[in-house]
């Protein structure tokens, strides 16, 4: 180990606490109730800390670290050098005090942005990566709304509803928080790389794994409990059954926050997800002023006039129902059979915007962004060969097809 500054000596001894493989967080806090620091643990002799945690743990603790450690070391110091970020460990005042509520609290956080935005009243918003449109929509009123009245909009910065929530919070005074399943170096998926910038340089994104670790499946689940830990609530916009949305909420539910759920069309697999978890007791939410109302956030009444929609659509005049519509993913879509084989290429794209409940032509014409004409020409194909109803009002819904 090289000569360094008493803060660098602190932080290696975190680190290399955060890096011994097999630790179980568990262990960590036994240790770190009996001897304080890491720097206290690592003085200790096997037989001291065998007493405590076990002789395997003791053995795994006490272990060399690995050779390439100066390296990690000397890249986290650069790292934290660069402006904006901060290298954050478990007994620092900065630490997020709602994750030392939680049963396993990271020892090492790498954090980029805006540090006092984990010390606010937030709210997740998450669902799935193949969101629909009228999801994706939803998801950004829901947290643009929220971020005006205040709330900290934490997601996960995957596709689709995650990146939509960030970018509607994005808008508000309250801001958002990036909780990443990679080194807080890394930026995944790449497509939300200009996201990220701009996360970084509004928000915060916050990461709990060493420098360089690449996307890796099983690091997702892991993310996704320090996104429930962070909140007082989580609020679901799209999930199918197997979702790792409804993982944040199980975790969220464990640590004793609320969830929410926006409902949708018993048509579509992205509804199915938030439908059972109102089964289980989520709560079932329409509008961003109910999941304010359950929180007791009070919303600053200059919020509604100071509100610009930037959303997709505002909704001509009168936004629907968060439940109102979504739509399958392109796979299911229910057609009769013989559709896919006749439809073009626009009116699949149209069926697609569609989802299953009204849209005006308004809408319909900014999600596809079709011309006028083709909109209109497309519709009117779909309505003859019985996919789609047009209802009063100018507004046109899917056709039932039993």
């Amino acid at each position: 180990m090289h000569t360094l500054p008493a803060t660098d000596i602190e932080l290696a001894a975190w680190l290399r606490l955060s890096l011994a493989p097999g630790l179980k967080p568990a262990a960590l806090r036994l240790l770190l109730s009996a001897f304080g620091l890491p720097e206290a643990i690592f003085k200790q002799s096997p037989e001291t800390l065998a007493e405590i945690v076990g002789e395997a743990t003791a053995r795994t603790v006490l272990a060399p670290p690995s050779p390439d450690f100066d390296t990690q070391l000397d890249a986290v110091i650069a790292w934290r050098a660069l402006p904006g970020n901060q290298a954050v460990t478990l007994d620092d005042p900065a630490y997020p005090p709602a994750l030392l509520t939680m049963p396993d609290p990271p020892p090492l956080l790498y954090i980029k942005g805006r540090l006092n935005l984990l010390h606010t009243r937030a709210v997740a918003l998450v669902g799935s990566r193949s969101a629909t449109p009228q999801g994706a929509e939803d998801a950004e009123r829901f947290a643009r709304e929220l971020s005006q009245a205040g709330v900290t909009i934490v997601s996960g910065l995957a596709l689709g509803i995650d990146g939509a929530a960030h970018r509607g919070a994005l808008t508000g005074v309250g801001g958002t928080v990036a909780v990443i399943g990679t080194g807080a170096d890394l930026v995944y998926p790449a497509a939300h790389h200009a996201l990220a910038r701009q996360i970084a340089a509004q928000g915060a994104i916050l990461s709990e794994w060493p420098l360089g670790t690449p996307a890796r499946a099983a690091n997702f689940p892991q993310r996704n409990r320090l996104i429930a830990g962070l909140v007082s609530g989580v609020v679901i916009v799209e999930a199918a059954m197997r979702s790792g949305s409804l993982i944040t909420a199980r975790l969220a539910n464990e640590m004793g926050r609320d969830i929410f759920a926006l409902p949708g069309s018993i048509h579509a697999p992205l509804s199915r997800g938030c439908h059972r978890i109102i089964k289980q007791g989520a709560k079932l939410v329409e509008t961003p002023d109910e999941v304010l109302e359950e929180l007791g956030f009070a919303r600053p009444v200059t919020a509604k006039a100071a509100s610009k929609p930037t959303v997709l659509w505002d909704g001509t005049g009168s936004a629907p129902h968060a439940s109102a519509a979504v739509q399958p993913e392109l796979t299911a879509a229910p057609t009769s059979p013989a559709a896919p084989l006749a439809m073009g290429a626009e009116a699949q794209r149209l069926l697609d915007a569609l989802g299953h409940a009204p849209a005006t032509l308004e809408i319909l014409a900014t999600r596809t962004e079709m011309e006028d004409a083709a909109l209109q020409t497309t519709l009117l194909q779909l309505e003859l060969a019985g996919q789609v109803t047009a209802l009063p009002g100018g507004r046109f819904t899917r056709a039932t097809h039993r």
